[in-house]
């Protein structure tokens, strides 16, 4: 299955209480399935990942296989701070039925550059799954730089890297290393269509977790070349952009997802999103609705 378009880093749905929320996952998966996504990513950070048990890991993995099936790519979140959990929960995931392993560089301990490309050597080569490389430093405190992207990519079971940084230098050095072997995607919804029209292969989102047709319209206008659209539909989604950094991910789109039905809350540490911005998030779940039924039309069209 080639790794190209919109792919969907999917929040978790949790009920009141705190436990999960089957009904709303499923709801969530067919989501976009709909919207026609080509992937979703299953327990990343936007997953609260951190927070969930094995076996809530396994469950969420088995019922999004069971609802995807072979239709799109199934991705699932594996990274860690140790080489060996990586792997055991790279092994987990295959087992459960992913067919790919999102793999961040390893949060906190900050591995120089050398360590890093023996840690995903190891999880490539032991993990079980093919590998996409993910690097998020805001998050993680560790910064996989590009030369050492380049020894990564000629490995034969990694097979993409997901660029979470803004810097357009940096996506520009790693388009370079693009191939029919190596996918390389935007991490970062707010500065994804630059990186587009110079030739990403696509997008793991937040946003199209609440705007999936929306932003597959984004990413097909710009991976077609149309400049002039795709900045004109980014522009309209900029507000969305803001609000999702206006507390920590997932908080903002999880505000919208639960306008939209779906979910009630996260686990702590995170809290729900503060009242300040219940009005904005109110009136974006709105427009929301409007962008999806826009974008739904225009793709039936073209």
């Amino acid at each position: 299955m080639a790794l190209s378009g919109i792919i969907t880093a999917l929040a978790t749905p949790f009920r009141a209480d705190g436990t999960l929320d089957l009904d709303g996952w499923e709801r969530l998966l067919r989501r976009q399935l709909d919207a026609g996504v080509q992937g979703v990513v299953v327990a990343g950070s936007t997953g609260e990942a951190a927070a969930l048990a094995d076996e809530e890991f396994d469950l969420l993995l088995r019922n999004a296989a069971a609802v995807v099936g072979d239709r799109i790519a199934l991705i699932a979140g594996t990274g860690m701070s140790s080489t060996a959990r990586t792997v055991a929960q790279t092994r987990r995931a295959a087992a459960a039925g992913a067919r790919y392993a999102l793999v961040v560089t390893p949060p906190y301990v900050r591995p120089t550059q050398q360590g890093l490309h023996a840690h995903f050597v190891e999880v490539a080569e032991h993990g079980g799954l093919p590998v996409i490389l993910y690097n998020v430093p805001a998050r993680t405190g560790c910064d996989m730089r590009p030369e050492t992207v380049a020894g990564l990519c000629r490995h034969a079971n990694i097979v993409g890297i997901k660029e979470a940084s803004n810097d357009p230098a940096r996506m520009s050095a790693l388009l370079a290393l693009r191939g029919n072997d190596f996918a390389v995607f935007s991490g970062d919804d707010g500065n994804a269509v630059p990186a587009l029209l110079a030739g990403a292969d696509g997008l793991i989102s937040v946003g199209s977790n609440a705007l999936p047709a929306t932003f597959l319209r984004l990413c097909d206008l710009a991976r077609q070349g149309s400049d002039a659209a795709a900045r004109a539909l980014d522009g309209r989604l900029r507000p969305f952009y803001d609000f999702c950094g206006i507390e920590p991910n997932p908080i903002p789109i999880k505000a919208l997802l639960q306008r939209a039905g779906i979910g009630q809350g996260l686990r702590l540490p995170l809290l729900p999103l503060s009242a300040a911005h219940h009005a904005i998030a109110d009136r974006l779940a709105a427009s929301a609705t409007a962008l999806e039924e826009q974008s739904s039309r225009e793709m039936l069209a073209a």
